[in-house]
C-alpha cells in the first residue's frame, strides 16, 4: 500500500523537515488505521440507540481527505495540507467528522504555502488546529475530541523543548493522546455513567497512532484492540460499506478449546475476507466477516479447527442490498418547483415515506440521511447549489447533522440558513410555516420558533446495556426518546409506545400522528394503533408510512 519500504521507517525519526509527499503517506496510513479500528470507535456510543456512528463518519471524513491527494504529486507541504483540508471539509459526516475536518483546517492554515514542515511548524499548526476546531462549536465541551486536541497541541509545545524532530514530535503526541482519551469520562459524566471513553477522541487517538505505526513500520491492518465484549459488537451497519468480493456475511459464535492467538487469528481470517470483527463475552466468540462466494464455507472450516461451533448464520449481501436500497417500494418524492428570488428548502430525510411527507409540505430537495447515515457536507451543497435560487433554507432534522449543514452555508455564495431543526418533527413543523414568496429573516424566524411547538417520540431497539438519565436499558428492548432524552425502556414495543406518550402527556394534545419504519408490518402497527387510541380517545391518531431504518416509530405529537 505504501510505497516506502517499511525497514526504513524508524530512520525518519531524525528527519528534521517534512515534505507534502511525506504529509501524503501520513494521511493514507492515519486513514488505513482509523478503518481497521472502526468498529471499536463506533461501539464508544453513549446512548443505546442506532446512531451516526462516530468510527463511521470520521473515516469516511479522511476518506474524503485522502481521495482529494490520492493522485496528487504535490512536494509543497502547505498546498498538501490545504488539500487534505478541502477534501476532509467536504466529505465532513456527522458532528464528529466536522470537528475533524476543522482540525485538519486550522493545521493548513497555520502552514500557509510553506513547502516543508519543521518541528516547530508542527506545533504551530497543531495549536491553530485546536483553536480553530474551538471556534468552530458554538458551545465547547470538555471530555470529547476537542480537550484531546487541546492535550495534543500542549504535549507538543513542551516535546518541542526536547527535539526538533517533526517524527519524534509525533510519537510523544500519541502518548499524550491516549492518556488524554482515558481523562475524558472524568470530565463529561455521561461517559463514566456509560462506562465508556469518547468516541471522537479516540477516533483522533487511533489517527496519530496509524501515522507513528507507519513512520515505525508496523503494520497497519491488524487492530491491537481488536476483540470487543461482545454486547457492544455492532452487526448492523456492518452492511453499509460492503466492497467488492463480499458477497456473503457469515457470523459464528464458538468456544475455543485453547486461547487464541489474536495476531495468528487475525491474519488467517484476513486471508479468507474482509470486514472482520470479533467479540468475546464468558468464553464465548462471535467472529463476523464478509467473504466471496467461493469462500463462504471456509471460515466454518477454519474455526471448526479451533473449537466448538455453536452457531452459523450465512447471509447473502447482495439480496440484503437490494432490500435495503428499495424497502419501501420505487419512486422519488414530487418536489416543489422553485422560481428564482423564492425560499426553497433543503431537508435531510431519514425514509421514503417521509420524503413524500416533506415533498407534499414543498421542500425543494432532500438529502437522504439520518441516523447512521450522516450526509457528507458536499452532498449537502450539491442538493441546493443548482436550485434557481439564492434563498435556502436547511433541515437538518438530526442533531448530529446540523454541523455539516452549517459548514455547507457557509461555502456558498447564496444566502443559506440552517433552522436547527433536531428531529424529523420538528422538521415538519417548521414546513408548515414556510412562505416560500416570503421576507427570507422573517420566514426563518417563524419555521425556528415553530420547532418549540411539537414534541418529538422516537422508538428504536437498544443497542447496549446501560443506564442513562436513570433509565436502566438492557441491549434487545425498545427503548424510547422525548426530545432526544432516553425517557422509557421495555421488552414490548406496544408498551414503549405508550410508555412516551405518558411521558410525554400526550393527554394534553389534539394530535398524535405515528410514522412507522421500514421493518414494521401494517398489521402490528394497526394493533399498536388500536391500543393507543383506547388510551387517548380525545386525541386525533393519524398512521402515516415513513419507511426510516432502525426506528420503529417516529412520532409527533403536537
Amino acid at each position: 500500500m505504501f510505497s516506502d519500504d517499511p525497514s526504513k521507517q524508524s530512520k525518519k525519526l531524525h528527519i528534521k523537515t517534512i515534505d507534502g509527499q511525506d504529509l501524503k503517506r501520513l494521511v493514507e496510513a492515519s486513514l488505513t488505521w482509523l478503518r481497521t479500528n472502526q468498529q471499536i470507535v463506533n461501539a464508544l456510543n453513549v446512548f443505546p440507540v442506532p446512531d451516526g456512528d462516530t468510527g463511521t463518519n470520521m473515516v469516511l471524513t479522511m476518506q474524503a481527505a485522502y481521495d482529494e491527494i490520492s493522485n496528487s504529486g504535490e512536494r509543497n507541504l502547505g498546498q498538501m495540507a490545504h488539500a487534505v483540508a478541502h477534501g476532509a471539509l467536504m466529505g465532513a459526516r456527522g458532528n464528529s467528522g466536522v470537528i475533524l475536518s476543522q482540525l485538519w483546517r486550522g493545521f493548513a492554515r497555520a502552514l500557509d504555502s510553506n513547502p516543508f514542515l519543521n518541528a516547530a511548524d508542527l506545533v504551530s499548526a497543531l495549536s491553530t488546529a485546536r483553536d480553530t476546531a474551538y471556534k468552530g462549536v458554538v458551545r465547547p465541551v470538555e471530555g470529547t475530541i476537542l480537550t484531546v486536541a487541546k492535550d495534543i497541541a500542549l504535549a507538543a509545545e513542551l516535546s518541542l523543548k526536547e527535539t526538533d524532530e517533526p517524527y519524534q514530535i509525533l510519537e510523544n503526541i500519541v502518548s499524550a493522546a491516549n492518556e488524554s482519551v482515558q481523562r475524558t469520562p472524568e470530565l463529561l459524566p455521561v461517559l463514566k455513567d456509560a462506562g465508556v471513553v469518547d468516541s471522537g477522541g479516540k477516533g483522533l487517538f487511533f489517527i496519530l497512532e496509524g501515522m507513528v505505526r507507519f513512520i515505525n513500520g508496523l503494520s497497519l491492518e491488524t487492530s491491537l484492540l481488536s476483540v470487543q465484549p461482545l454486547s457492544s459488537l455492532n452487526l448492523e451497519n456492518a452492511i453499509e460499506t460492503i466492497e467488492p468480493g463480499q458477497d456473503y456475511e457469515v457470523v459464528i459464535d464458538f468456544r475455543p478449546k485453547s486461547p487464541l492467538d489474536l495476531e495468528t487469528f487475525y491474519g488467517d481470517l484476513e486471508q479468507i475476507g474482509t470486514s472482520i470483527q470479533v467479540g468475546e463475552g464468558d468464553g464465548m466468540y462471535r467472529l463476523h466477516i464478509h467473504v466471496p462466494t467461493e469462500k463462504r464455507y471456509e471460515p466454518i472450516d477454519y474455526t471448526m479447527s479451533l473449537g466448538t461451533i455453536t452457531k452459523v448464520a450465512i447471509e447473502n449481501l447482495l439480496a440484503q442490498m437490494a432490500e435495503l436500497e428499495n424497502p419501501c417500494g420505487e419512486g422519488h418524492p414530487a418536489l416543489a418547483p422553485v422560481e428564482p428570488g423564492q425560499i426553497a428548502v433543503v431537508t435531510v430525510v431519514p425514509g421514503l415515506g417521509l420524503g413524500r411527507v416533506f415533498a407534499s409540505l414543498g421542500v425543494a430537495a432532500i438529502v437522504e440521511g439520518g441516523q447512521t447515515m450522516n450526509p457528507s457536507t458536499q452532498e449537502i451543497i450539491h442538493a441546493f447549489e443548482n436550485l434557481p435560487t439564492d434563498n435556502i433554507v436547511i433541515l437538518p432534522n438530526n442533531k448530529n447533522i446540523y454541523m455539516a449543514a452549517t459548514a455547507a452555508a457557509e461555502l456558498t455564495v447564496k444566502k443559506v440558513a440552517v433552522v436547527p431543526s433536531r428531529t424529523v418533527p420538528q422538521g415538519l413543523a417548521a414546513m408548515l410555516r414556510l412562505v416560500p414568496d416570503g421576507d427570507f429573516e422573517s420566514v426563518v424566524s417563524d419555521m425556528t420558533a415553530a420547532l418549540d411547538e411539537v414534541e418529538s417520540g422516537e422508538i428504536t431497539t437498544a443497542t447496549r446495556t446501560v443506564e442513562i438519565d436513570g433509565v436502566q436499558v438492557e441491549e434487545g428492548q425498545v427503548i424510547a426518546l422525548h426530545n432526544g432524552k432516553l425517557v422509557y425502556s421495555s421488552p414490548s414495543l406496544e408498551d414503549a409506545c405508550l410508555g412516551f406518550l405518558k411521558h410525554a402527556h400526550a393527554d394534553h394534545f389534539e394530535l398524535i400522528t405515528m410514522f412507522y419504519g421500514e421493518n414494521l408490518k401494517k398489521l402490528e402497527v394497526d394493533q399498536i394503533a388500536d391500543k393507543i387510541r383506547i388510551h387517548y380517545p380525545q386525541q386525533d391518531l393519524e398512521i402515516q408510512e415513513g419507511c426510516q431504518p432502525h426506528y420503529q416509530f417516529i412520532i409527533s405529537i403536537e
